[in-house]
């Protein structure tokens, strides 16, 4: 396992920050948490792909799965990409895959909101509330490998499965064998106010990169109310005996750090990697 760019220091002072800060008060907007057979369909038909060019001939598309034009017939990688709690109307979402797509990489965002009346939040809230959020994002995982299997364009063997925030948690809980790598973007694999317990199943010997701000709002120390006096902010303890594991810390980053100029290099050169482009 690498470590990247961590500040003892800055952990330091962090940690000092935290009793100075207060809990702010969470919300809940009450709805579904368990997909029905039709929205499973909707996660589907309703998710965010990225075609490279060299599919459509006619330059990258980025668009819903149902919308997506007819294809070369040639098999690509493809990232499974799991949103974070805002969804996929964060544009950012959909500038990472057009850059993925740049790369000659497919990608898929499934939909969660293809749920009607899901249930939404503002942290923090209840830790079984939440573990009911991260069954159902798990659930649709399984949604979108069974809709993969059915993709022609989708190599099988040229799977990784990413996500952030909210949606690493599925990611890094997964316990499947079907992605050749995994990345995780905006969480630290730690126990804290978000879950009951991390649950972390990546095996040891499957690629994973790590990629989080050292000032996360979220999960870093920097948070008063992370609910973790120890937690230090990436998933270097969870990943300890992995040696294909590799973390970033980018000081100064934002929550939305998939995008950020100096996450693309490490992300870049994982995926090139993984899959010999």
């Amino acid at each position: 396992m690498r470590l990247h760019k961590i500040s003892l220091a800055l952990i330091a002072s962090l940690l000092a920050l935290n009793a100075l800060g207060q809990t702010p008060k969470g919300e809940v907007k009450p709805g579904v948490l368990v997909h029905t057979q039709a929205s499973m369909q909707s996660v589907i038909s309703g998710a965010q792909v990225a075609l490279p060019a060299s599919m459509t001939q006619t330059g990258v598309f980025l668009g819903a799965l149902k919308d997506a034009p007819p294809v070369a017939a040639s098999k690509v990688p493809v990232v499974v990409f799991m949103h974070g709690s805002s969804g996929l109307g964060l544009k950012a979402i959909g500038d990472w895959q057009r850059w993925l797509a740049g790369m000659g990489i497919a990608s898929i965002a499934p939909n969660s909101f293809g749920l009607p009346n899901r249930m939404t939040y503002n942290s923090p809230i209840d830790k079984p509330t939440y573990e009911k959020v991260h069954a159902l994002r798990a659930s649709e995982i399984g949604i979108t490998l069974q809709a993969l299997s059915q993709l022609a364009w989708a190599d099988p063997a040229k799977w990784v499965l990413a996500g952030t925030s909210e949606g690493a948690v599925p990611v890094a809980r997964h316990t499947g064998k079907e992605f050749m790598g995994r990345i995780l973007f905006a969480w630290g694999c730690e126990d804290n106010y978000f879950v009951e317990s991390h649950q972390t199943a990546i095996p040891d010997d499957q690629p994973v990169l790590n990629v989080i701000s050292s000032t996360d709002p979220y999960f870093s120390p920097s948070n008063s109310w992370i609910g973790n006096p120890n937690a230090v902010g990436h998933c270097g303890a969870a990943l300890k005996s992995n040696k294909k594991a590799s973390i970033v810390l980018i000081p100064g980053a934002p929550h939305t750090v998939f995008m950020f100029s100096q996450a693309k290099g490490p992300v870049e050169g994982f995926l090139k990697d993984l899959f010999k482009l």
